[in-house]
């Protein structure tokens, strides 16, 4: 799920916090039509004949134009179940992504996007994540936003879009006077802001990383040297989120398709969370248990 779609739903609900941090703060007939069998393509309510996906060539662990990243494996299990062939619209998640894509009629279906987000129809969500720690597993634990431990570690934090502004646990550290010691790490850059991050600590030139959960802990798994993932919390008395719900959005004007999708997703939720598992996304929901058939099926 892209920072960009965090930034701009949760702008609409934080008009209380500082604007650094509201556009930092990033990126049911289902339940019926889940218990209906399958229909052909061609007797769909939607009536579509292909699931249009928007999505970034280059943004892993997400989508990639190869299909490695764990949103194009989600896409091809809907396409799968609803009979349909699975396409896509290619563009780099910038400003205006909402716009270029659906809003010039490229495509359908963004496979996450954060509870919420007002431009699109949402399914339920699928599964829910944080911002989370990375460290060298051989350093002691941080104790959260402690100003004390805070002080003695070199910090990289995840920032939002090409103006520089801050994620929640950012504001978080420079609330709690960690300011000298940090650097900041902007998604738009040489590689993803999470590997770039992950790549510094194995290297030496930062402590701990401070970023968005799927993410981070992606690029953690694969690092160079041994290295703990630890869910973010926030600060006592701090009501910035921490904490996101995803779902799948689906254009405007196709209400019939998103509830074509929620039935797959409900249908297809075993395999969909052993795709989570193996790209170990971290979830502070609780997903149903995995079956070793479903985990196979997924791969």
């Amino acid at each position: 799920m892209c920072s960009r779609f965090l930034e701009m739903c949760v702008a609409r609900r934080c008009g209380g916090l500082p604007r650094a941090v509201i556009f930092g703060v990033l990126g049911l007939l289902a339940v019926a039509l889940g218990a209906c069998a399958h229909r052909p393509v061609d007797e769909a309510a939607s009536g579509a004949t292909e699931l249009r996906v928007c999505a970034d060539p280059d943004n892993l662990p997400y989508s990639k134009e190869d299909g490695s990243g764990f949103e194009n494996r989600i896409a091809q299990v809907l396409a799968s179940d609803l009979h349909l062939r699975l396409t896509y619209a290619w563009l780099p998640q910038r400003r205006g992504f909402v716009r270029k894509t659906v809003g010039a009629g490229l495509c359908d279906v963004f496979i996450g996007v954060p509870d919420g987000f007002e431009r699109l129809l949402l399914t339920r969500p699928y599964y829910r994540s944080s911002y989370v720690f990375v460290q060298r597993a051989a350093d002691p634990p941080l104790d959260g936003f402690e100003p004390r431990a805070l002080s003695q570690r070199r910090i990289g934090v995840q920032l939002i879009g090409d103006d520089l502004a801050a994620t929640p646990p950012a504001y978080a550290l420079a609330r709690a006077g960690a300011t000298d010691n940090v650097t900041g790490y902007t998604v738009y850059g040489d590689g993803p802001a999470s590997e770039r991050m992950v790549n510094d600590i194995a290297a030496g030139r930062i402590d701990v990383a401070l970023g968005w959960g799927p993410q981070l802990a992606y690029f953690a798994n694969r690092a160079a040297v041994p290295l703990t993932v630890e869910r973010a919390r926030p600060p006592a008395g701090s009501a910035l989120p921490f904490e996101f719900s995803v779902a799948v959005g689906v254009n405007r004007a196709k209400p019939a398709l998103r509830d074509e999708l929620q039935a797959a997703l409900d249908r297809r939720h075993a395999e969909i969370d052993a795709i989570l598992a193996d790209y170990n996304v971290v979830r502070v929901d609780a997903p149903r248990p995995v079956s070793s058939a479903a985990r196979e099926s997924a791969r």
